[in-house]
């Protein structure tokens, strides 16, 4: 069965989350925030159970069709013995993720250039000192306790305890983990986290004093970001429209 074929035979609201999730591996293969064939993103499926979409092992974001995600149960570990078996790392985590945060609906994971250097410093946080780095005011959590890849669910379950009810995780020495209601959330959420790191990472290359928001006025701005959801769905929509335009074959 091809590819097309294939997709017919899915649901609508399946094959919406496979096209937008697709539009998103593109996207952000396209922003260079990708790292060979690794990094893995993934989404539930509404309904009962715990399924959901995560790409195939060691395809390349820049090549991501709807059809490629793999199609998995969160509660069916069995997955990992059989032909399709994804990355041991990615089933860790977001198998994990999925089994024990039923909000965090969809799960992205990168090595974004601008994070990651700023997950290797002593403090990873990501201090107020304009309206984006504000986004993330006493709203993001810092693991430091990297150890290595994470290839078994007891550090997923580790994970998911340090994300708590935060949607961003600063992986210290690692890169990010954002979780979102939706495809569109969380890739509006993990847009603006990157440019927040690359904004403070080059303050801090520029040797001077940082000017940092008060708490008050980061705690507002935060407030403010929490009201103004409805232009992540616009955000992503319009990624489609210039994937349309250039990369029409993602939603294949």
């Amino acid at each position: 069965m091809n590819n097309l074929a294939m997709l017919r035979n899915i649901d609508a609201s399946e094959q919406k989350l496979r096209s937008d999730l697709a539009a998103v591996f593109r996207m952000v293969a396209r922003l260079d925030w990708h790292e060979g064939v690794a990094n893995h993103f993934s989404v539930a499926l509404p309904g009962p159970g715990r399924r959901f979409l995560m790409n195939r092992k060691w395809r390349h974001f820049s090549l991501m069709t709807a059809s490629d995600l793999l199609l998995l149960d969160a509660d069916d570990p069995s997955v990992m013995e059989g032909p399709e078996a994804p990355d041991p790392t990615a089933w860790a985590i977001h198998g994990t993720m999925h089994r024990v945060l039923p909000n965090a609906s969809c799960i992205l994971h990168v090595h974004s250039p601008y994070a990651t250097a700023l997950s290797g410093l002593k403090d990873p946080c990501i201090l107020p000192i304009d309206q984006t780095t504000a986004r993330f005011f006493n709203r993001m959590s810092i693991d430091t306790g990297y150890t290595g890849m994470a290839d078994d669910t007891d550090e997923g379950t580790r994970l998911a305890h340090m994300l708590g009810n935060n949607e961003v995780m600063m992986m210290g020495n690692h890169g990010v983990l954002v979780t979102g209601k939706s495809i569109a959330e969380a890739y509006d959420t993990l847009y603006h986290l990157e440019r927040a790191c690359r904004t403070l990472m080059l303050a801090y290359a520029s040797g001077q004093e940082l000017s940092i928001l008060s708490d008050a006025v980061a705690e507002q701005t935060a407030r403010d970001w929490e009201s103004f959801t409805d232009s992540s769905f616009t955000h992503l929509a319009e990624v489609r429209r210039i994937l349309d335009r250039h990369e029409p074959d993602y939603v294949n």
